[in-house]
């Protein structure tokens, strides 16, 4: 094992050009360098330096290891720099829907990662009913989820409005069996759509299946079928209410957490304001 220190000594014996400079330069005696210098030599089996020349050049063995000299002492500094740096040493992992990380909660989760540098917030978007499961798991920390009821141990619950939306070219007319847009099987809206139109004894058929709200948007807006979804997502595309199917039920947006101090509260608190602007309610707790 080569000693750091010695390592230290030995290249600055060679940067300085000799023992007077590079003792100043490490604020010890010569007397100190130079034995620092023969401990080296010892544990190598080799001398390192021209001790007369002037100024002090490496010998053959000293310039084979001034490289790997300065590599170590650079790993070393990297390394004690990282451990004494505080940021992103304690993880916080975040589960959300894709459409609840909008640009204010981006927002939200860039200031307080800046607040809070020792947390690294690690935040996954998905559907509602995995997100819920993987919290149960112990696989997140916070997590919003949109669902019929919730549950008792929610910090919080909004309402977000619901609502059947087509293509502003659509036509006035859908055929019968009606084409659906829908999200992959097991989201919450896919279910409550079938539900819907079998209870008004209506039929259908899965025209598109999308894997994120963008692309269930983008299939509505070209034209290939109804949707159901939260208003609040739709606004800015280029959709419109559709008169087939009116008075969707509400569904609930949860926030739950598995601590409720710290700046875990803090971050799920500020969620829950987000939440709250968004869906014009007071939370219910």
């Amino acid at each position: 094992m080569l000693d750091p220190r010695l390592l230290r000594t030995f290249v600055a014996i060679v940067d300085a050009g000799g023992f007077t400079r590079a003792a100043e330069h490490l604020h010890m005696t010569q007397s100190t360098l130079s034995q620092q210098l023969a401990r080296l030599e010892d544990a190598i089996g080799q001398t390192l330096v021209d001790r007369d020349a002037r100024p002090v050049r490496p010998s053959a063995a000293g310039e084979r290891l001034l490289g790997y000299a300065r590599r170590i002492l650079t790993l070393q500094q990297e390394a004690t720099a990282a451990l004494s740096n505080p940021a992103g040493t304690t993880s916080v992992h975040i589960g959300l829907p894709e459409d609840i990380f909008s640009r204010t909660m981006a927002r939200l989760f860039g200031d307080f990662s800046k607040r809070h540098r020792e947390i690294r917030l690690d935040v996954s978007a998905g559907l509602s009913r995995d997100l819920t499961r993987r919290y149960r798991g112990g696989e997140f920390d916070i997590v919003v989820v949109k669902e019929p009821t919730p549950s008792t141990d929610c910090r919080a619950s909004f309402p977000e409005a619901m609502g059947w939306f087509e293509s502003k070219d659509a036509p006035k007319a859908w055929p019968d069996p009606v084409p659906l847009v829908t999200f992959p099987l097991g989201g919450l809206y896919r279910e409550t759509m079938f539900e819907r139109i079998e209870r008004e004894r209506g039929r259908w058929y899965v025209a598109f299946s999308g894997s994120s709200l963008n692309n269930v948007l983008a299939a509505v807006e070209g034209g290939l079928g109804i949707t159901l979804l939260p208003s609040a997502a739709t606004l800015g595309r280029h959709v419109r209410p559709c008169i087939l199917f009116r008075g969707e039920a509400a569904i609930m947006v949860s926030i739950y957490a598995w601590e409720n101090t710290g700046p875990i509260a803090e971050l799920t608190e500020q969620i829950g304001t987000v939440l709250s602007e968004r869906s014009g309610h007071p939370g219910r707790s």
